[in-house]
């Protein structure tokens, strides 16, 4: 049976635009009904454990791949995949394999942690643009004499206080 909230965290996958895939050592009928059931786009049922890993390189090629897991047989898989995600309730082999570890098991911080991580994600090249933009200006002006040192100092200062800034709205994020 799918958790608890399986259903609106497939939704919320879907509204980020990402594609949801099922890989399962359960049988065909049984791993289409949940499919159906929660939503997900692509099912691969009566998978081995051994044959995970690679099923996650074979939809890598269409893209980049997060994969979701908790237990031993997800293990090669999350490790194969570009962000592999454990949830907290699973086995230490799956949170060692993971790059992300959920510490509650609810299917639906898989979509939170995306999110932040999208919005971190473009805080880092906001903050690039800005600094880059400081020294693009910056650095000749004072090269040529053009820039008091105390102005360019205080410039520089600006540049960092506005970067820590710009950062720091992250913390108005909250979760769907």
């Amino acid at each position: 049976a799918p958790r608890p909230g399986a259903r609106a965290a497939i939704a919320r996958l879907h509204a980020l635009g990402l594609r949801t895939a099922m890989i399962s050592g359960d049988h065909a009928g049984a791993a289409n009904a949940v499919a159906q059931q929660l939503g997900i786009d692509d099912v691969r049922s009566d998978v081995l454990p051994e044959q995970k890993a690679a099923a996650v390189a074979g939809l890598a090629k269409a893209g980049a791949v997060a994969m979701v897991g908790d237990g031993v047989n997800d293990a090669p898989a999350l490790a194969a995949a570009d962000v592999g995600i454990a949830m907290g309730s699973g086995t230490d082999v799956a949170m060692q394999a993971a790059g992300i570890t959920l510490m509650r098991a609810e299917p639906g911080l898989v979509a939170d942690a995306i999110a932040i991580s999208r919005r971190t994600t473009r805080k880092i090249r906001q903050n690039l643009f800005w600094a880059f933009g400081y020294n693009v200006v910056g650095i000749p002006l004072a090269a040529f004499g053009l820039l008091d040192p105390v102005f360019a100092a205080a410039a520089m200062a600006f540049s960092s206080v506005s970067v820590l800034g710009n950062t720091l709205l992250l913390r108005r994020w909250r979760p769907a």
